[in-house]
């Protein structure tokens, strides 16, 4: 069974900007894989190269077996990219425009499949309407529709739910999850962390065209070590023991790192000695934020 993706040895640069510095990378059939990295980091010129809207300058790029360049044809017909930018023509409607991009791929009598999509993204009621009329999240959803339309095995989301409302996340969250149950590879990027954690089973860190982390979600959390405390206290000061222990502050109070359980009760003891009232105390597991934090500093 070939690949799904299959990268090796990828470079790409832009004058004197590395984009992508040897990038080499195999996605097994059926994966949901998440591509995160800084602005900057390469995903999207990686993506383009994938999709054929950009060449390597060296390196072999596959998808379902099939090279981007020598068998670009192939390669297209069996990935779907839902690009961040919203790109349409104002002068179709949603219909329409997903009609036309099944003539792309060559398919005719494509439309119980167009009406399905339609359905499962929620835009029945928008179906007829013409695409400069529709929000930026009704615009968002048309973009996965065309990408989904030709049947793709392979399915890329680059920032697919910037700048969508809730409803929109959970609605393409749920229709992506099921493509991926039924066969499809999924690939994300989004600087949403909380959304890859929760989706991909495998992750890629990337930052300056170089991977520098990739390993599976679980493997990935466990480099954390150690325990998160957030609390909320009165007088609001921290004793002089536990400033050294202080990562953050936020709205819902100050955040301590830990290296174990068993640090707790000396947390509690240095604020009873200064008589500091704890009003709200949170255990905090450690997140995919706080791997990619330290990956991307450790690099």
């Amino acid at each position: 069974m070939p690949l799904a993706i299959e990268l090796r040895q990828v470079h790409k640069r832009f004058a004197s900007v590395r984009a992508l510095d040897g990038i080499s990378l195999e996605i097994p059939q059926g994966e949901f894989f998440g591509l995160l990295g800084p602005n900057g980091a390469g995903k999207t010129t990686l993506i383009s190269i994938l999709a054929g809207l950009a060449r390597a300058d060296s390196g072999e790029l596959r998808v379902m077996g099939y090279d981007v360049v020598t068998q670009y044809r192939q390669a297209r017909r069996r990935i779907g990219v839902v690009p961040q930018e919203l790109v349409f023509d104002p002068f179709f409607t949603v219909r329409e425009t997903l009609r036309i991009q099944s003539g792309y791929f060559g398919l005719r009598d494509n439309d119980a499949w167009i009406d399905e999509i339609i359905a499962r993204l929620d835009l029945t009621d928008k179906a007829g309407a013409n695409m400069r009329q529709l929000s930026g999240g009704m615009k968002r959803r048309v973009l996965v529709a065309q990408a989904l339309v030709h049947r793709p095995p392979v399915i890329i989301l680059d920032e697919p739910t910037a700048g969508v409302d809730v409803e929109l996340r959970q609605g393409l969250w749920h229709f992506v999850r099921e493509l991926n149950q039924a066969g499809h590879t999924v690939v994300l990027t989004t600087h949403y962390l909380e959304e890859a954690e929760a989706l991909c089973s495998r992750i890629a860190m990337l930052k300056q065209g170089v991977i520098v982390a990739l390993d599976t979600t679980r493997n990935l959390l466990r480099q954390v070590a150690g325990v998160r405390l957030r609390l909320r206290l009165a007088p609001d000061r921290l004793p002089a023991p536990l400033a050294a222990k202080l990562i953050g502050t936020d709205q819902d109070g100050r955040v301590l790192a830990l290296d174990s359980y068993a640090q707790i009760e000396s947390v509690l003891a240095d604020l009873r000695a200064e008589s500091i009232q704890i009003q709200e105390l949170e255990v905090l597991q450690a997140d995919l934020e706080d791997v990619f934090v330290q990956v991307m500093r450790r690099h």
